[in-house]
Parts: structure tokens; sequence; C-alpha cells
């Protein structure tokens, strides 16, 4: 049996990973192993990837290297980690993956959702999602709860990218917004400023309307 391939995208702040990591859980209280897996990283070398896109210091990097080195480390993680598990007949669980491309490099920093999609394609060949949830909210509130609290409780300071200014983190919303306009079957809009269980229980519902969860257990 073929796996399911379910990813979580959204703006900094969202909530995407935390929700990630409850239906994880959920699925496992199910008696199912899904993998649990992120973007960029995932591997050795798709986190050394990781280390420098996100790295404050590196403001040299053009938009198409940033683009080149996102790609670069998916196409290790679909390689390496999610081809072969949705092989397997696995629930695998994304946090971002192409579509983050397309809303931050295609939309964002201008290159064009018709080269990012091509890349994307080259990229993941076969592995493409069965369902995203895209968790919508204003780019105030995220990094009200995300960049800003982590910075000002001296857990961690701001990522490049969240160090972008408010229109660049804007034109991301847009980007997904459309993303999830043209893609209605696959992609489900999520109120993200609701109550955190209000959205886990949406999404774990959504995800067993979907597939028969007890198949999947080992």
């Amino acid at each position: 049996m073929r796996g399911f391939f379910i990813t979580f995208e959204g703006i900094e702040g969202s909530g995407k990973s935390t929700v990630a990591r409850r239906i994880d859980r959920l699925l496992r209280d199910e008696g199912v192993d899904p993998l649990l897996t992120r973007e960029p990283g995932g591997t050795v070398i798709s986190e050394d990837i990781r280390g420098i896109l996100l790295d404050p210091d590196r403001v040299e990097i053009s938009a198409k290297t940033e683009l080149l080195l996102y790609l670069a480390s998916r196409a290790q993680l679909v390689a390496e980690v999610i081809l072969p598990a949705v092989n397997n007949g696995r629930i695998v669980l994304c946090d971002r993956y192409m579509d983050a491309t397309m809303a931050y490099q295609g939309w964002a920093r201008g290159l064009g959702e018709d080269l990012v999609r091509d890349f994307n394609s080259f990229a993941v060949g076969p592995a493409l999602p069965d369902l995203t949830f895209l968790f919508d909210l204003s780019v105030s509130e995220g990094f009200r709860r995300g960049p800003d609290k982590r910075e000002s409780s001296g857990i961690q300071s701001r990522d490049r990218l969240e160090s972008e200014d408010i229109f660049f983190h804007e034109k991301v919303r847009e980007g997904y917004l459309r993303i999830a306009e043209t893609e209605k079957k696959r992609v489900m809009t999520i109120d993200a400023s609701l109550p955190l269980d209000s959205v886990v229980e949406t999404i774990f519902r959504n995800i067993k309307s979907r597939i028969d969860v007890q198949s999947y257990r080992g």
C-alpha cells in the first residue's frame, strides 16, 4: 500500500510546527508509525543547508542562490526520506515543503511562479503532497506569537528570513493564499488564530475523513 503525504504550510509563527508534532502524537496514539520531518532539513545534508539558509549573518545570499539551496535541501530529503517512506506505506508529515518555495522565493522574492513550479517539479519528482494544511493568520499576529516572543524571551534571535521586513512577509502570506485559491482540492486553509486544540481537532478530523488511519497501523 502506498503511503500518504501531508504537508503543513504557513507564515512565521502560524503554529504549523506545533500542530504537526501534535498530529504525529495523535497518529501514534492510534497505533500508526508516521514519519515527521521538516524543511529545510530532515537529513544530514539538508540540515547543513538549513544552517546556511537561516544564518542571519548570511545577508549576501542572493534570491537565486536561496532558491537553489532550498531545492537542493528538498531533493535530498525526498530521495533519502520522503519517497522511501511513502513507497513503504507510511504516513509522512512534513513541516513546510514545495509550497513554501513558491510563496517565499516565487512570490515574495519575485522569481516567478512558473520558474519555481518547474524547479520544484525537478526537485521532488513523484513526491507530491496528497494533502496540505495552510495555517493562515495576520503577519503581525504571527510575529507576536513566534519570532517576537522568542526574541523578547531570550530563547532565540530572529533568523535570516524572519529578519526580512513586514512587506516581505505580507507577500509571503499573499503567495500562500494564491496557492490555496488555485489548488483547492489539495490545500485546506486553516484559521490559525483559533485556539490550538480547535485547530488540531479540525486537522485530525480532516485527515481521518481522507484516509483510513487504521489501515496504516503496523
